[in-house]
């Protein structure tokens, strides 16, 4: 009787092993995949805040090409690229000047208005309506998540687009 036990016991040796090594497995995958969907939430939310710091940045500077990169600079929190994702660069952001109805872009800049007090006047006088700029709107588009396991490859994916339109308040203009 006892070589029957002990020979039951010998089958099941190293089934233990074999049995951790699958569930291990899994659970590391598992694991790893929700690292990877959480950075890429953070990445998203990154990029919200990447607009919101552009957008205020855009709404006391004037518009012109010093401008236009120092808001950029300071949309990817003072660097050339976003900290956690180098993909998205100055190139994926983009500073839009809006009328009044929020929807139809000052498209005569850098000429009209000449300057922020004239963007001012422009805004208070009903004919020169068109060359008020009234709203900022910065977007980041055409940024992408790539996990940085290979494993996951197949979630990269396209990030949606992060947009911000605010008041412009000052545009630069000092008294």
């Amino acid at each position: 009787m006892r070589t029957s036990y002990s020979s039951s016991n010998q089958k099941q040796r190293g089934v233990a092993t074999v049995e951790f090594a699958l569930v291990a497995l899994l659970f590391f995958t598992i694991l790893l995949a929700i690292i990877e969907i959480g950075r890429m939430l953070f990445i998203f939310n990154t990029m919200q805040e990447m607009t919101r710091n552009g957008a205020r940045a855009a709404v006391v500077r004037w518009v012109d090409a010093a401008s236009q990169a120092e808001i950029k600079s300071i949309a990817l929190f003072y660097g050339a690229s976003m900290p956690t994702n180098p993909d998205v660069t100055t190139a994926n952001i983009t500073i839009t000047y809006l009328q009044k109805d929020g929807v139809t872009e000052v498209t005569t800049l850098p000429v009209n208005p000449a300057s922020p007090g004239d963007n001012l006047s422009a805004c208070g006088d009903s004919t020169r309506v068109a060359n008020c700029i009234y709203y900022v709107r910065v977007s980041i588009t055409g940024a992408t998540f790539t996990p940085m396991m290979g494993l996951f490859d197949f979630l990269t994916m396209p990030l949606p687009t992060s947009e911000v339109t605010m008041h412009a308040e000052s545009l630069g203009f000092t008294i």
